[in-house]
């Protein structure tokens, strides 16, 4: 687990990494716009509370005096107070929100283009560093910005008080601004000292918690396969542990929290008696007026919240510094990711790809896996014509889905050349494919925006997945909602993938064991279609089954070796060894 975010020096160059495209970016004049008019604002209303005090003050004197004109001017100018405070605190609020809700709009459209840029999404599976990338940028993105703003205007809110009010206190007794200035100084220390320890036991807190969602949200994600395997006890006893962390550090923060109110609520009851011990003594004695009285217990009570402002803010503190910590990782493990592509685009020996070819065109292709630890595949050399098909079989591990990777971009280790048309007009499905949320017409449309099918089309391509009624579970309605992914088994999946690459006609598909769930009848009847329909396209599979569809057969073994055959001859000469294959090449 990791430590405690304290703000030590790399906290606040995290803080100015997440502050500074926003306020000094292309965006920088809005946002100074916004921050110019809460500063006055806060100007504004800090003044009309000054000015409220010297009105109650006087409102208290007349009383004391018995003065019913004075009283009654006194109390309609106080009335006056309020109607110039409620408009300024109510456009206060309002700007404050907007604010921090466009600052929020920024950073999570910058943190969502950095986590698709350059396939970060992809990149950070396994990274044991950056957990839970999803709820960083849309719950701590959300709680930084707010918390951000928060704290920069109750420190600038304070400040402006702290010089305002201290003003008024001196201006009655400068023995009673140095003692409770001092006292507030005093109490701040003190309480910090107390309550350090809830930084860190609320940033635990903040973790412990997520851990627990994300469990929950595993189980629900998972539900099929721990019912299959009747995991329930095994995942109970997960969970209860993960709660009991929650609850044993709640444990600790109640008490360290219990520490911290014995002291704040003992130094709040006494600050409302010092200002009356020292300032009683002024009006008996005849220095000053009975409503100073008032106005320095009103005054010091704000002067007080203003220097304690730590005191009160503990763990939202504490919560802010694990929100710096969160979003400041993942802006910083971009940040590497992007400096070491750049490094490795420099230095790195890398496959070079282009993507003005209409076929397939693969030129003594060497694939490693990232870092070039280990060699997949050895100088391979191979064309594939359109309206052609290739068949990569192998034991499990020898590099096949790794080779889709590379050719797909998501790889780049090793060396030689790739020629494939633009990434664009291919298409990859996968052995488990990806059931987007929302209607049938985009499900089948996907990445597309869902408008490109009209309904005669569906109907087609369904008969020709042997789903003809999948429509029905939908009342025929291809415009309604539906959670696909649990609606439908995965075999029923990946006919629906077929689908989308009938409707699609890519240049040239790629098929990761994509027919593993299907009978062999279906699995014929779709591969049919695709020879039917001079598709191109690469498989990736085990069953014998799959040879009568392809044209070569390119077998894959650990240690980067190949053969590569031609399937129509497969019964006539043995597979070719590696590095005897250039001959059989197509032209």
């Amino acid at each position: 687990m990791d430590q405690p975010p304290k703000f030590t020096r790399h906290v606040w160059v995290q803080l100015w990494r997440l502050i500074q495209p926003y306020f000094f970016g292309r965006n920088k004049g809005r946002a100074w716009l916004q921050l110019g008019t809460l500063i006055l604002l806060t100007v504004a209303v800090t003044g009309v509370g000054i000015w409220s005090t010297y009105v109650m003050g006087d409102v208290m004197t007349s009383l004391e005096k018995r003065n019913l004109p004075a009283f009654r001017a006194g109390i309609l100018l106080y009335l006056a107070t309020f109607a110039a405070a409620i408009p300024l605190a109510a456009y206060y609020r309002w700007m404050e929100e907007r604010l921090a809700l466009n600052w929020r709009d920024f950073l999570a459209r910058t943190l969502m283009l950095r986590y698709f840029y350059n396939r970060a999404y992809y990149r950070l599976l396994g990274n044991d560093a950056i957990d839970n990338p999803d709820q960083r940028i849309s719950e701590d993105a959300r709680n930084f910005t707010m918390t951000a703003l928060s704290f920069g205007l109750l420190v600038m809110n304070s400040i402006i008080q702290i010089v305002g009010y201290a003003g008024v206190l001196w201006s009655i007794s400068s023995t009673l601004g140095i003692v409770l200035i001092g006292y507030a100084i005093a109490g701040t220390l003190v309480a910090f000292l107390i309550g350090k320890r809830l930084i860190g036991l609320n940033y635990l807190q903040y973790e412990r918690e997520a851990d627990l969602r994300y469990s929950l949200v595993r189980v629900r994600d998972h539900a099929e396969s721990i019912a299959f395997y009747r995991g329930e006890r095994r995942e109970l006893r997960d969970l209860r542990a993960r709660l009991g962390g929650v609850v044993g550090n709640m444990v600790v923060l109640i008490r360290w929290n219990r520490n911290l109110t014995f002291f704040s609520t003992g130094y709040n009851l006494l600050a409302l008696l010092l200002p009356l011990v020292i300032v009683a003594p002024l009006f008996i004695q005849g220095k000053i007026e009975f409503g100073k009285i008032t106005q320095a217990i009103a005054a010091f009570a704000t002067f007080l919240a203003a220097v304690s402002l730590f005191i009160t803010q503990f763990e939202r503190v504490s919560m802010f510094a694990a929100g710096v910590t969160r979003l400041g990782s993942l802006w910083e493990f971009l940040d590497e990711r992007d400096a070491e592509d750049d490094l490795e685009a420099e230095h790195a020996e890398q496959i070079e790809v282009s993507e003005d070819q209409r076929t397939l065109v693969l030129e003594n292709l060497t694939v490693t896996t990232p870092g070039g630890k280990k060699e997949l595949l050895s100088d391979l050399s191979f064309r594939l014509p359109p309206g052609k098909s290739l068949l990569i079989m192998g034991e499990s591990g020898a590099g096949k889905s790794s080779l889709l990777r590379t050719i797909a971009g998501l790889w780049s280790s090793g060396a030689g050349k790739i020629g494939r048309p633009p990434y664009r007009t291919m298409m990859f499905l996968p052995q488990r494919p990806y059931m987007v949320p929302g209607t049938l017409r985009a499900q089948l449309d996907y990445p597309g925006s869902g408008r490109n099918n009209d309904d005669e089309s569906i109907h087609e391509v369904l008969q020709t997945v042997n789903l003809p009624d999948l429509g029905e579970r939908v009342d025929g309605d291809f415009d309604r909602t539906a959670d696909w992914a649990n609606m439908l088994s995965l075999g029923e999946q990946q006919r629906v993938s077929f689908a989308r690459l009938f409707l699609k006609k890519p240049a040239i598909s790629f098929l990761d064991e994509s027919t593993s769930a299907l009978d062999e009848a279906n699995e014929k009847r779709i591969y049919e279609q695709l020879r039917h329909g001079h598709f191109t396209y690469v498989s990736v599979g085990h069953r014998s089954t799959l040879l009568q569809f392809h044209d070569w057969l390119l077998t894959m073994n650990k240690g980067g070796e190949w053969q590569l055959v031609e399937i129509k001859d497969l019964d006539l000469q043995e597979k070719t060894p590696h590095g005897a294959a250039d001959s059989e090449q197509p032209e």
